[in-house]
């Protein structure tokens, strides 16, 4: 199984971070806690198809949150490795993103939606 610590260390952190001020905030925070866990457990993720939203929301946030606040910390210390990752964990979350938002929209039945990380960088 491929090496996604990085991205679970991502995952948790935002949503340790995360100030929870909503029901929906928390419950975006939860569905990023249980996508860490399933990854770090099977190098991969289902999520249920009444959570699509939610994941997909939480995933936008997260890609948000690095792209803006973490991303120009890389940058500035010019840290390769961990620039490849950021942008990694960016890409690959708004692309789950788009398929959890995809599958939420065009889904005919009540089916969960298998998410495979592509291999990390």
């Amino acid at each position: 199984m491929p090496d996604y610590g990085f991205f679970i260390a991502h995952l948790r952190f935002v949503a340790a971070k995360t100030e929870v001020s909503t029901p929906e905030i928390a419950a975006m925070v939860a569905e990023l806690g249980r996508i860490a866990d399933e990854v770090e457990k099977t190098g991969e993720t289902i999520v249920e198809n009444d959570k699509l939203r939610v994941a997909a929301r939480g995933l936008a946030g997260l890609a948000g949150f690095l792209q803006e606040r973490i991303l120009p910390e890389v940058l500035a210390a010019a840290n390769s490795s961990g620039e490849r990752q950021v942008r990694w964990v960016i890409d690959t979350s708004m692309g789950l993103m788009a398929m959890l938002t995809t599958h939420a929209e065009t889904a005919m039945s009540d089916e969960p939606l298998a998410l495979q990380l592509p291999p990390p960088p």
